[in-house]
């Protein structure tokens, strides 16, 4: 039974800073519980800027556990996280207008339904590139940016939004408390389950929110992710996966209480979480927390039996994801790659897939921040979209599968060429 194993004692590769008994970073409670095992891998968003970088290239262990106390879900600190978010971070969300599309309609959204004004401050922890805060700006509301990556925070620096370059946490929410500033809006997109210390950085927000502010945090849901065994979410920036359960608790621990949650298509299945101070009447509760608790007691979420069959699924995407490749390959059939995402390393490298067996000929991105480097792990060559039109790859595997949409309306013309689609999240399948 998956719930018979322990944490065992282990050196992590290449990085002996500690052999381990791993508590929750939650309730400190002690781990022992494995919810899956992903092997060992470079970190996802390290991409290598010479292909002889791979002599030098350090794995670190994907082994994630769940806390039988709060059920937080959680992988290891392998890496420290100003490691990983350092000044080379390779992602912008810019480079995605299904992304922007959604921060515009979502600024659309907060203003028009709390008013959001010239006298009101938003603040966005985990800022990127000022992608969100752009369409906040426009319209004549004061914005800052807290965002620890420098390349990132140059660019949102250039469109004229105030930008912090550094983590954000309690100790940074009491020097802005100190010069006043308090935020009428705290927003954070895909940043809560990037946070080692997730009560540090909870307790930052309530520290920093005006006395009627509202905080709004986007995270992938941890239902979505074993539901459609979406294991490719899973690398070493992102620490927590997060249940609606469990976040209603954290918030809570600290003096934070939620008061509406929308279920939202992003990242293939998220969560938007309303907050305030708990001492705050000014808010009605909505119907939708007590509907999806409900849910989520339901499917599980506070029963360790929910987690136990998850490892078996993720192997059989492996098993298919290398018949499939390894059956094109054996009939002269090419496949390439659309996306060098974090989670498509994670899917690459749990299944051992390296550019030099020639299974996918290259990877294509948009981001001329990834263009030219080699994916972390199978150092796969990343190039522009102009290598689909020379090459006419036979199958493209959209990595990042939540845009797939977007994906096969921008590579529409590879249908000139009978060419076609390869998602492997949930399951193998190729699109029509």
């Amino acid at each position: 039974m998956l719930f018979q194993k322990k944490i065992e004692n282990y050196q992590i590769l290449k990085n002996p800073f500690k052999a381990y008994r791993m508590n929750c970073r939650h309730c400190n409670n002690e781990l022992s519980i494995e919810f899956t095992d992903l092997g060992s891998s470079p970190p996802s968003n390290s991409y290598l800027t010479k292909y002889e970088d791979k002599h030098t290239e350090d794995s670190y262990p994907l082994k994630v556990f769940v806390c039988d106390k709060c059920f937080l879900v959680q992988i290891d600190e392998h890496k420290n996280a100003s490691e990983i978010f350092d000044e080379n971070y390779a992602y912008f969300s810019s480079y995605s207008s299904s992304w922007l599309l959604h921060s515009k309609e979502y600024v659309d959204y907060m203003t028009d339904r709390f008013n959001f004004n010239s006298h009101s401050l938003v603040v966005e922890l985990a800022s990127n590139d000022g992608y969100l805060l752009q369409y906040f700006k426009e319209k004549n509301i004061s914005v800052l940016g807290i965002e620890p990556t420098h390349s990132t925070a140059i660019v949102a620096k250039e469109k004229g939004i105030e930008t912090i370059v550094d983590f954000f946490n309690e100790k940074l929410a009491i020097e802005l408390s100190r010069n006043q500033k308090k935020a009428n809006l705290i927003l954070g997109n895909n940043v809560l389950a990037h946070v080692p210390d997730i009560n540090d950085f909870v307790k930052g927000m309530k520290i920093l929110l005006a006395k009627d502010g509202i905080i709004t945090m986007e995270f992938p849901h941890l239902c979505q992710l074993i539901d459609q065994t979406q294991f490719d979410t899973i690398y070493h920036e992102h620490f927590s996966y997060l249940s609606f359960t469990t976040v209603k608790t954290i918030f809570s621990s600290v003096g934070l209480e939620l008061f509406d949650v929308q279920e939202i298509s992003t990242h293939g299945g998220s969560l938007r979480i309303f907050a305030k101070h708990k001492e705050d009447n000014s808010k009605l509760i909505s119907n939708n927390i007590s509907i999806l608790l409900d849910k989520e007691y339901n499917k599980g979420v506070t029963n360790l039996n929910y987690y136990e069959n998850f490892q078996p699924k993720v192997n059989q995407i492996k098993k298919e994801l290398i018949y499939f490749l390894k059956e094109q390959k054996l009939n002269g059939k090419t496949v390439a790659a659309y996306g060098a995402a974090a989670k498509g390393n994670t899917l690459l490298n749990f299944c051992n897939i390296k550019y030099q067996d020639k299974l996918i000929d290259f990877v294509v991105d948009a981001s001329p921040f990834k263009q030219n480097k080699f994916l972390p792990g199978s150092h796969i060559p990343i190039v522009d979209e102009q290598k689909i039109k020379d090459a006419k790859p036979d199958f493209i595997l959209i990595l990042p599968w939540n845009i797939k949409n977007e994906v096969i309306v921008q590579l529409s013309y590879i249908k000139e060429w009978n060419g076609k689609f390869v998602i492997s999240i949930p399951k193998l399948k190729i699109l029509d």
